[in-house]
């Protein structure tokens, strides 16, 4: 055996091959793995980087280059992911050595751009060193860690087209740069102190602030906050509000500022312990806390948690989150004081905006939009290029295991392709719908599904909407040729979608966009049953869906079922409103002048009361609905909980926080038993059942639960029975009301138990997050139609 190459003397068979390797291989390691992994084997040639991704020249023993391209895919870095090698045999030139070359311009860009990722380990360890040239340095990053989507204007993946292209780099850096050796080689965003991002402690003017004796920006920053100020801090991809969590006055003043009243706070703990004070976590929370992605992650919160009531009124789980960045690192050691345990225990990390508004991203726009808000600012000179919220996921138990449910999919997963089980044959955009907005990019069998924008209600989302999709269709040479939508002809995003120029459109119905999410992200076509439930989905018959049975595929569906219509009295207002649900839903169970609930009488006047029962009777300026989420409104305003709501879902997230888990009886909620669909499911029963056991004095916790389990019981019950009639196995679980860890854990396990086989969305959110794909999956099986 040879000691250079391992292989057998005397083999001398000299063959080149040119392998193209497609992927997340750009910004990952992936040139320095290749270029060891050639000197390990004994090949000659080079690797370099294209607008598709990158491609490796071999030349040397035929056996062992057939080694290398199988270890290729197997041993690529962390943060890489080999998705396509295609190869072919070259005439041998005689080269020697391996290189590594210059990127090579031109062709479409297809090369696949890697999510940021969380701090690793051994850039922890130099930041830690105080011997250590980047100690507390807060951009230390290396090829396996830091940013990368949030810094990238174009691909090839390289300095000049990152927003690190102003930043020349010392002769060190340049040195570590330039080693393939070196595990900062071809790190984009590679600096030290001496040629790199600096951070500084402004006012709300963008003045630097005196440090009072602190070392740097970042202590200045960790004491003002011990102070008990707002900090707006600016990250990876925008800024944070940041406050003390165990401070109620400070969460109270950030809370007034932000004009943010009950919708809870993210907290950030400095490390897994710190975590592990607040919130109970299995083995699954654990490694997604600690996983590069680094998500916010919900979970049960400690009875002796140390944090102020105000961060999360109504709930009783937090949302937690690690350091993702140096920065952030840097800045939670010195809050918590040395050694990282005698301080207080957490921040809150909530997104830098007025509520409603996309969060602020660069300096000026900060300081104009926060500086009521924050009283300092931790700013620094490295531009964002793309505005990123933080992630959020919880996990579920669905089919005897414990999952992640991803509720905001953005920093830390975006942009990662997700695959079209039917490939896009023509360029598709995919406009998504209004609230949760995203956007997405496919062709061929990728689709790009974008970071969350927002709800897409006001001009500057709409605004930040548009550059997104702008971006991605550079960033993947999208040229759209085909335009799918909501049905829905007010959304910011359908309008959108009818200005576009010269392409084909395709109208997506908002509930069959959910079913065919789930269905594609699974790799599967269809059919199946889908129970979808979600607040608001502009139906084909042009009323408000939301309580839907479908059968469909990626192609279309039929409406098999759904809940039983009621008016929504005002409109819009109904669902800032929740008590109007409920006495619409009780001029439904008792007749048209039902009596005012004790529990709602603090709230709603006698007169209000009838004036809003009369418009439900009569229907004038109150559209039908079939909306579960509308449903869940009604119970949770009957039960007393937030008659009134200051965010999206809240009634609904109070309702199942106050449910007893352990309570296992259920109310009832018939279903139409019509031979022919579509069944109905009647919910005047179940609120006739809540509403008389409320007034007997039954707990809410235990009517909470009860209300739960029926609506889990006979959405499984419908379900089944739709399954057998169309000779169907598989149930979809999917829409915002699904969100519900109770809700959709008691579906799931009830269709189980009946035999049938249940998807839930995994990668994608089920909220409207999802919606782009889903429209992106069924443009692209109605293609193959065409």
């Amino acid at each position: 055996m040879s000691a250079r190459t391992g292989r057998a003397a005397g083999t001398t068979t000299r063959r080149r091959v040119r392998a193209r390797v497609e992927g997340t291989v750009q910004g990952v390691g992936f040139r320095p793995f290749v270029y060891r992994l050639a000197g390990e084997l004994g090949l000659d040639g080079a690797v370099w980087n294209d607008a598709r991704g990158a491609v490796v020249e071999l030349e040397g023993d035929g056996g062992a280059v057939e080694t290398f391209l199988v270890r290729l895919p197997r041993e690529a870095p962390a943060l890489a992911s080999v998705e396509r090698l295609v190869r072919e045999e070259v005439p041998p030139t005689g080269e020697r050595g391996f290189t590594i070359a210059a990127s090579a311009a031109g062709d479409e860009p297809s090369a696949a751009v890697s999510p940021d990722a969380a701090t690793c380990e051994d850039c922890l360890a130099e930041l830690r060193n105080p011997d250590d040239r980047r100690f507390r340095y807060p951009f230390v990053n290396c090829t396996n860690c830091g940013p990368r989507f949030t810094i990238v204007r174009g691909v090839p993946y390289d300095r000049p087209l990152t927003t690190m292209a102003g930043f020349a780099m010392c002769a060190r850096c340049q040195a570590e740069y330039e080693d393939p050796a070196d595990r900062r080689f071809h790190a984009q965003p590679n600096a030290c102190p001496v040629c790199g991002p600096q951070a500084w402690l402004a006012d709300g003017h963008g003045r630097a602030l005196d440090l009072d004796g602190q070392r740097d920006a970042v202590e200045a920053a960790a004491q003002a906050l011990r102070d008990g100020l707002v900090v707006a801090v600016k990250g990876v991809g925008g800024f944070h509000l940041a406050c003390r969590a165990d401070d109620e006055g400070a969460v109270a003043v950030l809370r007034s500022r932000k004009h943010r009243e009950d919708k809870p706070f993210a907290l950030m703990a400095c490390d897994l312990w710190g975590a592990l004070a607040l919130v109970a976590l299995g083995a699954e929370e654990e490694a997604l806390l600690v996983g590069r992605e680094r998500p916010i992650v919900l979970a049960p919160r400690l009875e002796r948690a140390p944090v102020a009531p105000s961060v999360a009124p109504g709930s009783t789980e937090l949302g937690v989150m690690l350091p993702y960045s140096p920065l952030h690192h840097v800045l939670m050691e010195d809050f918590a004081g040395a050694g990282g345990s005698d301080g207080p225990p957490a921040l809150v990390m909530t997104s830098g905006n007025v509520s409603d508004e996309p969060i602020a991203y660069g300096d000026e726009d900060a300081l104009a939009r926060l500086t009521p808000i924050a009283d300092r600012f931790l700013l620094h000179d490295r531009p964002i290029h793309t505005r990123t919220d933080d992630s959020v996921v919880r996990v579920v138990d669905v089919g005897s295991a414990r999952r992640p449910l991803v509720l905001r999919r953005s920093r830390g997963f975006v942009p990662a392709s997700v695959t079209l089980p039917v490939p896009a044959t023509r360029p598709v955009l995919a406009c998504g719908a209004e609230l949760k907005s995203t956007f997405c990019v496919a062709k061929g069998t990728h689709a790009w599904v974008s970071h969350h924008v927002g709800d897409l209600k006001n001009y500057e989302t709409l605004v930040s909407f548009r550059e997104g999709v702008e971006h991605f269709e550079r960033l993947f040479a999208v040229a759209p040729e085909v335009v799918a939508h909501d049905l829905h002809p007010d959304y910011l995003s359908t309008g959108y979608a009818l200005e576009r120029e010269g392409v084909d459109l395709v109208g997506v119905q908002h509930h069959h966009a959910h079913l065919a999410a789930c269905l594609a992200e699974h790799g599967e076509r269809g059919p199946a049953v889908g129970a979808i439930y979600d607040g608001t989905g502009y139906g084909t018959d042009g009323t408000v869906w939301g309580g839907e049975l479908l059968v469909g595929d990626l192609a279309g569906f039929e409406r098999a079922g759904h809940l039983r219509p009621v008016r929504m009295p005002g409109g819009e207002r109904a669902v800032r409103e929740p008590w109007r649900m409920a006495c619409a839903w009780l001029v439904e169970a008792y007749g048209p002048e039902p009596p005012l609930p004790a529990v709602l009488a603090p709230w709603v006047e006698p007169d209000r009361w009838g004036v809003i029962a009369e418009l439900a009777r009569t229907g004038f300026s109150s559209p039908v609905t079939t909306s579960a989420g509308r449903l869940f409104d009604a119970v949770a305003a009957l039960c007393g909980l937030a008659p009134r709501v200051n965010y999206e879902g809240q009634a609904a997230v109070e309702l199942e926080a106050a449910a007893d888990a352990s309570e296992r009886g259920a109310y009832p909620l018939p279903i139409s038993a019509g031979a022919e669909p579509p069944l109905e499911l009647d919910a005047r029963e179940t609120v006739r059942a809540v509403a008389e056991d409320l007034a007997r004095g039954t707990r809410l916790e235990a009517a909470s639960a009860r209300f739960h389990n029926g609506v889990a019981a006979a959405s499984a019950h419908a379900c089944a029975t739709i399954a057998e009639r169309h000779g169907l196995a598989t149930v979809v679980l999917s829409g915002g009301v699904f969100q519900n860890r109770l809700l959709l854990e008691r579906t799931a396990a009830a269709l189980t138990a009946a035999g049938l086989r249940v998807l839930v969305p995994e990668r994608l959110p089920p909220n409207d997050g999802g919606i782009s794909y889903g429209q992106a999956a069924v443009a692209a099986r109605r293609g193959v139609e065409r």
